[in-house]
This record gives structure tokens, C-alpha cells and sequence, in this order.
């Protein structure tokens, strides 16, 4: 709830800050503590770092470093869950509640949310306390804790293990220190499943980002290396100094605690300084694919079913949703053409498009065929609402590789470059359109209301962005701090990108609309002219 109220509620200003990293490794550093602070979540982090590096927002050493804060600003978040606040649950709660059902702006009722869920999680942690109290007293738990304090390697793989079940180390790490709170779990033996929590949590990114591009895949690579074999030097290193823990904390509880925050630390700072040697030893283990020719694309429009039309649009709906997430692969790239121009990116661009095409043009045979058969009212309209995304869909790859593809090329062709003003403008606007782009791909897998009536909102956000940005450029053309050669490609940058994001928000309209949230006009007056 705490993630997805900072998700909801937060995420722009979030992205805005985490986008600025590139003034240094440290300062990207200090960022990734909050953000995983935030979002409860390093591999948030890892994942929204990667994405940045990919899209040349962000410098691969720059989002190293960010990883890297945000194994920091985890660890902090388990030391802040084991603090005794156990009396401010009840507030939480209730100011929680208070705020989410009557708050009337969304940054209020997303913090009412994070609020309720952070009194859960103290509630959950109290829970958990009181549950293993009682399993002190069994045999087959004594025999299980009395195995892992001779075998700190089985501890070790049993904490990589349980982190990557939980898919979280902050979880895998709390429950550790649970068992260790009531001694159930000696100080050694969870030391060395906390270490080993860490493996297994620099494991999770390093699998989700498997088919992202090779840049985004190293910084993962590069923070598994410094984090993983960290925590096996550590384990080595646990197994000769069992009575340093002491100096640690006065329980077994807070000497885990200190651990994994010494570790992260640790890690952190001598990792920094050696980022550089990091990523090229990644870049050598992930080289780039290249454009090495996959497997035949196979269409998931089944003529077989067209007399099932429930079937057939379930059909339709998937080919859609890859439709989509093509465009969002070519919407992802793009923008770093116009500082660094990749001919292999390029040709994609222009592939993808083909592609996006001839999806949109199957589509449409499928859904004019599909509407020969006998259709519900309710299956006639969703059939033109795909129909219609298609449409938007294509709209949007079209105006990725005519428009904005063209003028990178253009910038590349008469050796220009935007203004590093003017390119951070494009690329704050560029990196919401393209996490608005995701958005919209998950609408159409989960159809919710709240989330659609966010994307709707974020049309018009993006409308006022589109035009402080041109007001701004126009402010520092005035000033002549701006490119007199590159100012019309830098506006006609925005409106393809404003334009981009129009057309993917077609998805949320059909949602609202069921859910009786969509007014007949924007007009004034549009009710009492229709009465």
C-alpha cells in the first residue's frame, strides 16, 4: 500500500528527482536512499534506474550508484520497522483512513493511503512476533535452529532462498530478526541468513531485467557482483568474528539489524569508487545482443475462434496489448538519438513501426471479420473499442518513427544537439509519457477504475507540461540561451510527444466509461444544452 500510494500519488515528482542523479555517483547515491525508503523496495529502485539508463536518461555509472543508495535506503527501512512505535498504529490508522476517504486531491489521498498501509505493517510485524512466540518450545524448530548455527553456508542459502520467495530482502530480513527477537535464531545463524537475504535480493532485479537492453542489464549484473559477493566475503568473514557481533547491539535482534545496515553501507562506499571497473566486467558478461534475428513472430489473432466471439476477442485483446508494448519499446529509445545517434537503434525504430503497422492492419480484418458473426451489444462494443485503440496505438508508433525519429536524425545529420535546458525538459517530459505508455499497457490487463481515472488525469497534466515547456523554451529563445537552428525541432519534439501520449490514453476511457465517470462533454454548459 506504501509503494503504491507513492506509485499513484508521487511518482512524477519521484521519476523528476531520481532523473537529476546525473551530477555524480554520490549524489545518485544519496537519491536511491529515499526512493527505496518510498517504495519499499531496492528492487524498485534497481528496476526504475534500469529503465532510466536504457532510455539514456541516465548515465550507467550514475544508475549504478542509485542501485547501490537504495540497498542503503533498504536496510534503513527494516531499522525503522523494528523501532518500538508500536503506540502509533492507532493513529496511523485512523488519520490513514481519514485522509483516503476525504481527502479531495490525489497527493493527500495517496498519503492517507501510505499512512494506513504503514500502520499495517507494524500491525503485521506484531503479528508475526506473536505467532512465533509459542514455536520456541517445539522439538522440530530446536532441531532445525540448533542445524543452521553449525552450518552458517546452509543459513546463508536457506536466507538467498527464502529473500527470493518472498521476492523481497526487506520481508526476508524482518522475519529473520522476528525469529531472532524471541532467541529463537541465534545472532550468528541470522547474520548469516540476513547476508544471505542480500544475495538472493540482488538476484530479483538481476532475473526481471533478462530482457531488457544490455546497458540496464549490467548496472543490475554490476550491483548482483558488488552486493552477492559482498555478503559471501562477509560470510566468510561472520564465521571467524562470531563474538565481534556483540559490538553490534545488546540483543540478537539489533545486532542482525546492524549488520545488514553495516553491510549495505559498506558495500556502498567501497563500491562507489570502483563502479567504473564494474561495469565493464558486466558489459563483458552482457554483451549486447545486437539485432541477432528471434524467433518468427506468431500472431495470436486464431481465425479458428471467430465463431467463439468471446474467445476471439480475448484475441484480439492480446495482439493489442503486443501492439502496445511495441510501441513502448519504440518509445523508449528515441530520445537518446538526439544526443547519441545508434544506427542499430534507428533501424529498429523504423522495423517496429512496420510491425505496429501490420498488427493494426490485422487487427482491423479480424475485428470486421469477427463482427459478421452474431454480437452481443456488449461484444459489438468491445470490439470497436480495440478497434479504436489499434487506430490510437498505430497513431502513436507513427508519430515515434516519422516524427520523432526524424528530427533526431536531422540533429544527427547537421551535427546539432538540443540545449542541455532544452534536453532536460524533453526528457522529464518524455520519461512520464513513456511511464504513462506503461500505464496503459496494464490497464488493459487489469481494467482498473482508479488507475484509468489517473491516466485520464495525467492527459491533462501532460497538456500543461507540453505548454510550461514551450512557454520555457520560448522564455530562454527570448534570453538567447536557447538554439535559435534547433528551437523548431525542439517544440515539434513536444507535440510529438504530447500526441504520443493522447493516443495511448484511449485506454482508459472505455474503463471510466463502465464505471459511469465519463461525462457526455468537457464543454461548459454541455448538460443544460443537452436538457
Amino acid at each position: 500500500m506504501i509503494r503504491t500510494g507513492v506509485e499513484r500519488g508521487f511518482m512524477p515528482q519521484l521519476r523528476a528527482a531520481l532523473r537529476s542523479a546525473n551530477g555524480g555517483s554520490l549524489r545518485a547515491a544519496i537519491l536511491g536512499v529515499p526512493a527505496a525508503l518510498a517504495l519499499q523496495s531496492s528492487t524498485a529502485v534497481a528496476i526504475l534506474a534500469a529503465g532510466f539508463v536504457s532510455a539514456g536518461a541516465l548515465a550507467g555509472r550514475a544508475g549504478l550508484a542509485m542501485t547501490l543508495g537504495a540497498d542503503v535506503g533498504s536496510a534503513l527501512t527494516a531499522r525503522l520497522y523494528s523501532l518500538p512505535v508500536s503506540a502509533l498504529t492507532a493513529p496511523l490508522l485512523l488519520l490513514g483512513v481519514a485522509l483516503f476517504m476525504n481527502a479531495r486531491n490525489r497527493p493527500m489521498k495517496q498519503a492517507g493511503r501510505m499512512l494506513i498501509g504503514l500502520g499495517l505493517a507494524f500491525v503485521a510485524l506484531a503479528m508475526i512476533r506473536e505467532a512465533t512466540a509459542p514455536l520456541r518450545d517445539s522439538p522440530i524448530v530446536n532441531v532445525i535452529i540448533g542445524y543452521l548455527s553449525s552450518d552458517l553456508v546452509g543459513a546463508f542459502v536457506l536466507g538467498a532462498l527464502l529473500a527470493w520467495a518472498m521476492h523481497s530482502s526487506l520481508a526476508a530480513v524482518l522475519t529473520f530478526v522476528a525469529f531472532a527477537s524471541h532467541d529463537m535464531l541465534p545472532a550468528q545463524a541470522a547474520g548469516a541468513m540476513t547476508l544471505g537475504a542480500n544475495l538472493g535480493g540482488a538476484a530479483i532485479p538481476a532475473v526481471l531485467t533478462l530482457a531488457a537492453p544490455s546497458a540496464a542489464r549490467q548496472i543490475i549484473l554490476a550491483n548482483l557482483l558488488f552486493r552477492g559477493g559482498g555478503a559471501m566475503i562477509a560470510l566468510a568473514a561472520l564465521a571467524f568474528l562470531e563474538h565481534e557481533l556483540a559490538r553490534l547491539g545488546p540483543t540478537a535482534a539489533e545486532q542482525v539489524l546492524n549488520l545488514h545496515l553495516a553491510f549495505n553501507l559498506a558495500v556502498a562506499l567501497l563500491a562507489l569508487p570502483l563502479a567504473g571497473g564494474a561495469l565493464r566486467l558486466a558489459a563483458i558478461m552482457a554483451p549486447d545482443r545486437g539485432t541477432a534475428p528471434g524467433p518468427a513472430r506468431i500472431s495470436n489473432l486464431d481465425p479458428s475462434v471467430l465463431d467463439s466471439p468471446d474467445l476471439a476477442l480475448g484475441c484480439a485483446r492480446r495482439e493489442l496489448l503486443r501492439m502496445g508494448e511495441m510501441v513502448h519499446a519504440m518509445l523508449a529509445p528515441v530520445l537518446g538519438l538526439c544526443s547519441k545517434w545508434d544506427d542499430e537503434v534507428a533501424g529498429f525504430i523504423a522495423e517496429a513501426e512496420d510491425q505496429v503497422d501490420r498488427m493494426h492492419f490485422d487487427i482491423k480484418l479480424y475485428v470486421a471479420k469477427l463482427q459478421r458473426e452474431r454480437l452481443t451489444d456488449a461484444q459489438s462494443r468491445r470490439a470497436m473499442e480495440i478497434a479504436a485503440m489499434a487506430n490510437s496505438f498505430e497513431d502513436a508508433a507513427d508519430q515515434i518513427s516519422t516524427q520523432m525519429l526524424a528530427i533526431a536524425r536531422r540533429l544527427n545529420n547537421e551535427g546539432r544537439r538540443f540545449s542541455d535546458a532544452g534536453l532536460k525538459d524533453l526528457t522529464a517530459l518524455h520519461d512520464r509519457v513513456l511511464g504513462n505508455v506503461q500505464l496503459a499497457l496494464n490497464l488493459l490487463l487489469s481494467g482498473d477504475v482508479e488507475s484509468a481515472r489517473h491516466l485520464i488525469e495525467e492527459k491533462d497534466a501532460i497538456r500543461e507540461m507540453e505548454k510550461e515547456l514551450q512557454a520555457r523554451h520560448l522564455a530562454r529563445l527570448r534570453d538567447s540561451s536557447a538554439s535559435v537552428e534547433t528551437s523548431n525541432l525542439h517544440q515539434e519534439m513536444l507535440r510529438a510527444l504530447k500526441q504520443v501520449h493522447s493516443a495511448v490514453c484511449i485506454v482508459a476511457y472505455s474503463i471510466v466509461e463502465d464505471a459511469g465517470e465519463l461525462l457526455p462533454s468537457r464543454l461548459a454548459g454541455a448538460r443544460d444544452a443537452g436538457a
